[in-house]
């Protein structure tokens, strides 16, 4: 269990006294939490930033992946893919999978790398409907030259076994600096479902790693020991975000239940818990597994939030465009919305902002080069907000 009982404050030699907290209304449980500033950081000092309709019309856009000419790739979640620009929103792009749009299925996730300029190759998540039900599942393909049509098509991972229930999908795909591709996963919600979060022989409520065309790095935790191959890290509820710090370091956030939303920084072999232990409790305020939230064997959230923040996307910040943001994680919120800002010291969160508040409900965030950065809104009628600073 990595956590440390010590104030991180004080670690840093920073003052705990007298720091006003977010407003955020009444915690839905009561736990103590494991060490200081790990819930209700201080509250920083408000940013004023400008809030542009960028591109609009997008029906419950998802994930986003910026492209070196200044386009953009957008899935829209009842299955659609396409290139778009402030200027133009391409058609659908054609020679893609089926997806299960049910209920929070359809399609999701994007992503691409820096050398997609000469190979046009493109990474993305979706609800797969497979037999006995649905599965997350991660593919790739070649995007032609006018954006229309994706070839040679292959999915690298699909998650086992299936599920009858088209919920908590996760689904965010990263790339880390090792090449390897990381792809977080949920339990899919039901009660004997969420059980497979702890249970190795599953895909269910995980982070993964493979390669980029779905082969099994044999330095992960648990090649030739009991367990999937492509397991990094177990025991996750619902894993909406992931980003890579510029260190390399691999963050990612998940939906608690009623409280108890995380933020964690999974490591191979590690277990985070669900359902066994939790910051929340069910939505009809019973306790979650053991009725604890702390457990030996078990990992802490680096931070966590009661009431829920109900995370999406995140990304880390450049520092650029006027924002003194550098190294700070910007996170999605669904409910109650807008946009939260976490800055981190050491591996600890030091203060937290909520930004846009009237925003909706933000699924994904991309940081550009220049420092804006773009919110894709997920609504029938959404699409994507660019933040800049005030001129």
């Amino acid at each position: 269990m990595r956590f440390l009982m010590t104030s991180t404050f004080a670690l840093l030699g920073l003052p705990l006294a007298g720091m006003a907290q977010v407003e955020q209304g009444p915690a839905n449980a009561d736990f103590q939490p494991a060490f200081e500033t790990q819930t209700r950081a201080p509250a920083l000092e408000t940013t004023e930033v400008q809030s542009d309709r960028y591109i609009w019309g997008l029906n419950r856009p998802w994930g986003i992946a910026a492209l070196p000419d200044g386009e953009f790739l957008v899935t829209e979640r009842p299955g659609t893919l396409r290139v778009v620009t402030p200027d133009a929103q391409g058609e659908p792009i054609g020679g893609l999978p089926e997806v299960d749009p049910r209920e929070q299925g359809g399609m999701l996730d994007v992503a691409v790398r820096e050398d997609f300029a000469e190979t046009r190759r493109v990474w993305w998540t979706y609800a797969k409907p497979v037999d006995g039900g649905v599965a997350t599942a991660a593919a790739t393909g070649v995007l032609s030259a006018d954006g229309t049509q994706m070839s040679e098509v292959q999915d690298i991972f699909v998650q086992s076994p299936p599920s009858q229930n088209p919920m908590h999908y996760g689904s965010r795909i990263v790339f880390g600096d090792d090449g390897m591709a990381y792809i977080t996963t949920g339990e899919h919600f039901s009660f004997a479902d969420r059980e497979l979060a702890q249970d190795l022989d599953t895909t269910y409520g995980k982070v993964v790693r493979v390669s980029p065309m779905g082969e099994v790095p044999q330095d992960n935790p648990f090649v030739g020991q009991d367990g999937m191959d492509e397991i990094w890290s177990y025991g996750h509820r619902n894993v909406q975000g992931a980003a890579m710090a510029e260190d390399g370091t691999l963050w990612t956030i998940e939906h608690g239940p009623k409280g108890g939303d995380e933020l964690n920084r999974p490591v191979p072999g590690a277990n985070f818990g669900w359902p066994v232990i939790s910051y929340g409790v069910t939505y009809q305020d019973q306790p979650i597994g053991s009725g604890d939230a702390v457990r030996d064997g078990m990992e802490q959230p680096v931070y966590y939030w009661d009431p829920v923040i109900a995370p999406a996307g995140m990304a880390f910040h450049n520092g650029a465009g006027g924002f003194d943001w550098a190294g700070d994680l910007l996170i999605g919120s669904l409910y109650p919305g807008g946009l939260v800002r976490l800055t981190l010291e050491e591996g600890a969160v030091t203060g937290e902002e909520r930004l846009l508040p009237d925003a909706g409900r933000v699924r994904d965030v991309e940081v550009l080069e220049d420092g804006s950065v773009l919110l894709l809104i997920d609504d029938p009628e959404g699409g994507i907000l660019r933040i800049t600073a005030p001129d």
